[in-house]
């Protein structure tokens, strides 16, 4: 048995399917990332499928809505329930809402995101409307530390997707989620063996 006090201990924030919760599950659950485990999964919306698709891996998840109290104090019940998990590294999988200064100096450099697009660019809402929309041919995803600019932080990792001629939104969709499902885990493993560096807005592996 592993020595289970070593162990990274994530907790991912969603709001929807989870897709890419569960790809990191996998991942975890198939050695392709070592040296980590999901203590909490946490969303904000209660009809969340995610929800119910952690609790069928055994995952420890919860809601935590927005409710009618202030930015400030939602966030600080998210904090409250990633230090009582003892949560180490924070990954946002499909979580909707923006996070404050607040909540990112808790966790500064410790928090992951992906995003449907190469940055820098096509960041925000509808990244694959914007790409379809701006006739580009290649667009792709991307895995990046989280910062105070809009999918601004230094890149951890990203892959290439093609934009093929006659792309919806939906079919191209679809095929960047493919990717994220690959990329993601890999983007974790990278930060969860420590085996990185930030140089400006750089992330460089090291040996």
């Amino acid at each position: 048995m592993p020595d289970t006090s070593t162990l990274c201990r994530l907790g991912i924030l969603i709001s929807g399917r989870g897709s890419n919760m569960l790809a990191i599950a996998e991942a975890i659950e198939k050695g392709r990332i070592q040296g980590a485990e999901i203590s909490l999964v946490i969303s904000d919306q209660p009809e969340a499928p995610g929800l119910e698709r952690a609790a069928e891996r055994g995952l420890k998840a919860l809601t935590i809505e927005k409710g009618d109290g202030t930015r400030e104090e939602h966030e600080q019940q998210l904090l409250t329930a990633l230090s009582e998990s003892q949560v180490d590294v924070v990954c946002l999988a499909g979580y909707m809402r923006v996070l404050s200064s607040y909540f990112i100096d808790a966790y500064r450099g410790r928090i992951l995101n992906i995003h449907p697009s190469l940055l820098p660019a096509f960041p925000g809402l509808a990244a694959q409307r914007q790409t379809l929309d701006h006739g580009a041919k290649w667009t792709g995803c991307t895995v990046h530390f989280v910062d105070e600019a809009l999918d601004g932080g230094p890149i951890i990792a990203q892959s290439i997707v093609p934009v093929l001629d006659y792309d919806t939104e939906e079919t191209l969709s679809a095929r960047i989620l493919e990717q994220e499902h690959v990329l993601y885990p890999e983007a974790v493993a990278i930060v969860v063996s420590g085996k990185y560096e930030v140089v400006g807005r750089r992330v460089l592996q090291t040996q």
